[in-house]
Order: structure tokens, then sequence, then C-alpha cells
């Protein structure tokens, strides 16, 4: 709010620089004109038109009323002097002249008289001696009616233009604040859904699939494995407990290295030797000299898991084969099984293992994955996320 209000004043005081410096050198090249004005009243004014071009362009930095009063003084002496002698009418070519002065040099003052009262006040006392001064040049009551309308629309523009500033701003520095406080009550329901998701794919790949093995009285698993797959599960479970449990607290080993991107080959044996434990025999073919950002990294590591779960507790065989390809965007992971296979249109919305656990992990790092599958041929996954 504050930044948006000294931005607000530097707007109004640069306005009143420009306004006002130009409608003073406008007004002082209509004097310039000879005629207009006698020799000596001419070398009266010139010092008075220096002071009030001076100040006008001070104004354009400075906020101070002093200087604001002194260029008003200065506007108002001009106004008087090329009116004299008092006795004699004020000419035509004079008044043409005092219109540019009257009506936008010293009405620009306006711009930086409205923020505050005592401000408004010699806002007030300006326009009512600018108005006075141009209704005594003029000789006729149609002149004089005039120089009323020219000084109160120049004025009255300028001063609506500057309250119309004033009151935007706040109104403006109201809806960013509502719009920011909208955005981060968006963004909190976003995190907290993100971890909700993540939270729920991580039990759904660790602890449910533990507790469906055990549920099956763990047939191929030594009593080892499962008690170490278990530690693993209960950890996990504390670890979302406390809030600190992120991609990975989930029974994948990755590398420490505090760089962005991580070697793939490094990981890979770590799902290899779980899987082995759980009683899935894994071929690996291909390359797995690949870096990944950490974040794509998990993701497919993740997903890949997922799908060799999938085939340990659905594919009724107790091997499967995964190959490793990359190219200068992408990298592929294809898990393939020679189990019961599926009718493709089984894989239905609920189904969280392939929906979330797979699908939902690669979109969200900007890969995909495809499925391949009949009853009694097997089962086909190509995993793809890119390499940047």
């Amino acid at each position: 709010m504050d930044a948006l209000a000294r931005e607000r004043d530097r707007l109004l005081q640069r306005s009143a620089r420009m306004l006002g410096a130009g409608s003073t050198l406008v007004a002082f090249a209509c004097f310039l004109v000879p005629g207009v004005l006698e020799p000596d009243l001419l070398i009266a004014v010139i010092p008075l038109f220096i002071v009030l071009f001076v100040i006008h362009l001070l104004v354009g930095t400075s906020k101070s009323l002093l200087l604001v009063i002194g260029g008003l003084v200065a506007g108002l002496a001009i106004l008087a002097v090329v009116q004299v002698p008092a006795e004699e009418e004020t000419s035509a070519a004079i008044r043409g002249a005092m219109a540019p002065l009257a009506a936008a040099g010293l009405a620009s003052f306006a711009m930086v008289l409205v923020t505050e009262r005592i401000r408004a006040i010699v806002l007030g006392l300006g326009f009512a001696a600018t108005l006075a001064l141009m209704v005594m040049a003029a000789p006729a009551p149609d002149a004089a009616a005039r120089a009323v309308i020219l000084v109160v629309f120049g004025w009255a523009l300028v001063i609506v233009f500057a309250y119309w500033l004033n009151a935007a701003v706040p109104r403006a520095a109201r809806r960013i604040n509502s719009i920011g406080r909208a955005h981060r009550a968006e963004r909190r329901a976003s995190e907290t859904e993100a971890q909700r998701r993540q939270g729920a794919r991580l039990l759904h790949d660790t602890v449910l699939a533990t507790l469906t093995l055990l549920a099956h009285a763990g047939v191929g698993v030594s009593t080892d494995s499962m008690r170490q797959q278990a530690a693993d599960d209960a950890r996990l479970l504390r670890q979302l407990r406390l809030g600190v449990a992120g991609s990975h607290a989930v029974p994948v080993v990755h590398s420490n290295e505090p760089v962005s991107e991580t070697p793939l080959g490094t990981t890979l044996e770590s799902v290899k030797q779980r899987f082995g434990r759980m009683g899935l025999e894994v071929s690996w073919h291909g390359t797995g000299h690949v870096l990944l950002p950490s974040e794509v990294l998990d993701a497919f590591l993740l997903a890949l898991s997922e799908c060799l779960e999938n085939v340990r507790r659905h594919a009724g065989v107790a091997n499967a084969h995964v190959t490793i390809t990359d190219d200068e965007t992408t990298v592929r992971a294809m898990v393939t099984d020679q189990g019961v296979g599926f009718a493709l249109d089984e894989v239905g919305e609920s189904s969280l293992g392939y929906k979330e656990s797979i699908v939902g992990r690669l979109k969200e790092v900007g890969g995909n994955a495809r499925v391949f599958s009949s009853p009694g041929a097997g089962t086909t996954v190509v995993l793809e996320v890119p390499r940047v």
C-alpha cells in the first residue's frame, strides 16, 4: 500500500510538471509575440516566468508545500503585472496569452494539492485568486463569462483527474491484496491436495502392498524380507504423521548427491533388490547411464516400481523384464511380463494404482504412460519422462 501511494504521488508530481512547464512555455511564447506587451512589462515578467518554470521542474521531484505556494505566487504575479496600468483596458491579445497560464499553468499545481486538508486550502485560495485576476482583465460581461468558464474548466479538469487518481490507487491496492489472498489460499489448497495425493500414492505403493501380501500369508516371500518391508513401511507412516515424508520416503534407495541431476543407474539396482526380496526376478536391459532431474527421477522410479508391483501381484509370474532406452529428449522404460494379461477396459477410473501411482505421477513431471495387454498374452507398460 505504501509503495502504491508513493508511486501515485510520483505520478501526480510528474503530471503537474509536464502540464505546468508546457503551458508556462506556451504562455511565455504568446507574450513574446511583438505588440502584445510593452517592453518594460515584458522585461518585468521574464524573471517571474523563469521562476515559475523552474518551480514546475522542481515540483516533479519534490512534495514541498512552500515550493507550490511559491509557484502560485509567481504565476499570479504574472497575471497581475501584465494588466498594468490598471486604468487601461487589457487587450484581447494579453487576455489570450493569459489563458494558458491561468487555465493550465497554475491549475497544474492542483495535482499536488488534493492529498491533504492544508493543501486543499491552498488550492482553494489559488483558484480564487486566479479567477479574480482573469475576471479583472475582462472589459465586458461576456468576456468575463468566457474567462470564468475557461478557468473553471481548466482547474476542474485537473482536480477531477487528481482526485480520481487518489481514489483509484487505494481501490486498486485493496483489489490487489484481495487477489493476493485468494491466490495464497488457492496455493495452500493446491499444496494440501498435492500432499494428500502424494500420501495416498505412497500408502498404496508401500503399506497397502505389504498388507495385501500379509493377507495372502506372505506366499513366496521370506520372513526376513517381510520383516524389512514392514520396518520400511512403519518408518514411512511415522514420517507421514510428522508431515516430513516426501518422495524419498519410499522404500527405494535414492542417491544423496547434492546435485540437481542424479544418475539413473545408481537407483535401478535398489529397485531390483527390493523386488528380488519380494519374490519377483527383474531382468534389466538397455542403458542405466542416464542423468535425470531429481523430481523427474523420483516420479520415474516410483511409477516403475508400481508397474513391477502390479506384475508381482497380478501377473501370476515370478519374473519381469525392464528395458531402459533414451534419446535427446526422452527416457523410456518398457516393463513386460508373460503373465495372464487383462482386458484394457478393465483399468477403470477408480484404479488408484494405475491412475495415480503411474499416470498421475508421470503427468506431474511432463511424462506419460501407455499400457498394452490382452488376456493370456502378458502385459507391456511404456513409461516416458522428459530428460530436461
